[in-house]
């Protein structure tokens, strides 16, 4: 037995004995076609539906038309006759006449032709306007509602401020001040000194107006007149507030790696496990993290303790990154306690090399040994010698960091004292005893070195004359020129303030203010030493021997 090869033999198999049949699909209610037809009709209205009913019976009275005058023009073109086409028209029988029935448009077929509404209608047409439009109409007519009230408010405020009338010195200061009040004036001047030629009261000077502003600042921010003038000097008036409201504000906490000992990410997921809030200070630093809320104090905890990382601020990591530290190189740290640069470039030399970590204070030493010990350096020479005559005990360093004691401008969050205690006296003072470090500093480097040669300078002020001034001085002193710092944020230095003229290379230098980075106040220059020479063309420069000697006859 084998298979039927017939297949017509072979007996129709249907479906089994417990096989089910599926019915007919059932259509929902609101998806019939009837349905759709009547939403149709209560979105479309009547006055459509009837224009749509005689723009179809005008075309089919075109189209009957157009046929009658092509079978018109074949007839004449036979007979050979020149009668014009209305002529021929009279003339043709009725059988001849072919009559295209117009279209009767029922009531029943006014849903399809209202569907096709859409390509038949005109602009001028009224549509029905879904929900969607009407909130968009609403939104569109609220928001140029809105922007009309806010011009309005902007010119009566203009309008106001062009009435501005600049009080009396006099009668303000023997009036008792009012810091609202104060404040309040303060952002009229400055609106005013923003737009002068527009702004002023007729017949008055810049300078009256500056003048007030200064009183101003003084009674409101606490400023001796020497630290505010200078600052407005210093800072554009569209900054000014800006930049005194950072200073009274702490900037935040900010820790660094000890990359002797652990790695960022270690470190930063031990903190979180203590319940510290943390992220990564920026791009710009590999070790540095930013803290932003902690549930232990983070100068106890046992990473601290044990040397993992070093509270430190962020305009601190600068000068380290712009010195950039290599292995095996011989290196000083001029003003080093309380050691968190000094640390800093010792885990960038991975404990290699020597490190010279000098302090004029003898107890300032304690903290800078306590931190070197702490953070596991070993690479490092602690001594205690003044700084402007270091070359006498030893000389020959391929990098040195130089972290000018400074008046502190840029720190007055940390230290509010310094806005009455630093006088003109004061700030000349560390002016001189910075041109004096840093002419000292580039004598102990090494011009000859094959990896360095290089001095970094950093302070924590933003005067003038306690960075771009030091620079240019040493630059008319000593056989050294500015380069680049490496960093790739920052304010160029000035290379003209006010009636001063600086080198233009002091535009490699970097400012750096707390309002604009969220850092302290900070500047850093770099410098590069190239063999000495007696006598330079075109510069001030003279040998270290007489200019020592013209030191110790002046003191």
């Amino acid at each position: 037995m084998g298979r039927v090869k017939d297949f017509k033999l072979l007996g129709k198999k249907g479906p089994g004995r417990k096989a089910r049949k599926q019915g007919d699909p059932t259509i929902p209610a609101a998806l019939r076609e009837d349905k759709k037809i009547d939403k149709v009709k209560k979105k479309l209205g009547g006055r459509i539906r009837q224009r749509t009913k005689k723009r179809l019976l005008n075309l089919a009275v075109a189209a009957s038309t157009r046929v009658t005058k092509t079978k018109s023009k074949s007839k004449k073109d036979s007979a050979g006759e020149t009668t014009s086409e209305s002529e021929h028209e009279e003339g043709r029988d009725d059988d001849e006449m072919e009559v295209i029935p117009q279209p009767s448009v029922s009531d029943d077929e006014d849903d399809s032709i209202g569907e096709e509404a859409d390509d038949f209608c005109s602009d001028d047409e009224e549509l029905v306007e879904l929900p969607i439009e009407k909130k968009s109409r609403k939104r569109d007519k609220k928001l140029k509602k809105e922007k009309e009230e806010s011009k309005k408010e902007f010119t009566q405020q203009m309008a106001g401020h062009e009435v501005f009338e600049l009080p009396d010195i006099e009668s303000i200061s023997n009036e008792p001040q009012d810091l609202p009040t104060v404040s309040q004036r303060l952002r009229e001047v400055l609106h005013v000194l923003a737009n002068f030629k527009d702004l002023r009261e007729p017949g008055r000077k810049r300078k009256e107006y500056v003048t007030l502003l200064e009183h101003d600042l003084k009674v409101y921010y606490g400023y001796n007149e020497y630290l505010i003038d200078k600052i407005i000097q210093l800072i554009p008036h569209s900054e000014l507030l800006e930049f005194l409201d950072a200073c009274e504000t702490p900037r935040p906490v900010t820790i660094r790696t000890n990359t002797l000992k652990t790695r960022r990410r270690d470190l930063a997921g031990a903190l979180i496990s203590r319940g510290v809030n943390l992220d990564p200070i920026g791009d710009w630093s590999k070790v540095g993290l930013v803290i932003y809320d902690s549930q232990v104090p983070i100068g106890a905890t046992p990473e601290y303790l044990s040397g993992k990382y070093m509270m430190q601020g962020a305009s601190s990591l600068l000068p380290v990154m712009a010195l950039a530290p290599q292995v095996n190189e011989r290196i000083l740290d001029m003003c080093a306690a309380p050691g968190g640069k000094a640390t800093y470039i010792a885990a960038l030399m991975k404990n290699t090399g020597l490190l010279v970590c000098n302090d004029y204070k003898k107890e300032r030493c304690k903290s800078l040994i306590a931190n070197i010990y702490r953070m596991g350096v070993q690479n490092t020479i602690v001594c205690n010698y003044d700084g402007r005559k270091f070359t006498k005990v030893m000389s020959g360093f391929d990098r040195i960091l130089l972290d000018a004691p400074c008046s502190g401008t840029g720190v007055i969050a940390k230290d509010q004292s310094v806005k009455t205690s630093k006088s003109e006296v004061a700030i000349e003072r560390c002016s001189h005893m910075q041109k004096e470090l840093i002419l000292e500093a580039i004598d102990a480097l090494n011009a000859s070195s094959s990896t360095g040669g290089y001095l970094v300078y950093s302070t924590c002020s933003v005067l003038v004359e306690e960075n771009e001034g030091v620079i240019d001085y040493a630059l008319s002193r000593r056989n050294v020129k500015v380069v680049d710092t490496g960093l790739n944020f920052g304010v160029s230095g000035f290379t003209r303030f006010r009636e001063k003229r600086f080198h233009p290379s002091l535009s490699l230098t970097k400012r750096f203010y707390p309002h604009t980075h969220n850092m302290d106040g900070f500047f850093v220059a770099k410098l590069k030493k190239f063999p000495q020479k007696s006598t330079i063309v075109g510069s001030k420069q003279q040998p270290a021997e007489e200019e020592e000697k013209e030191e110790d006859e002046e003191t």
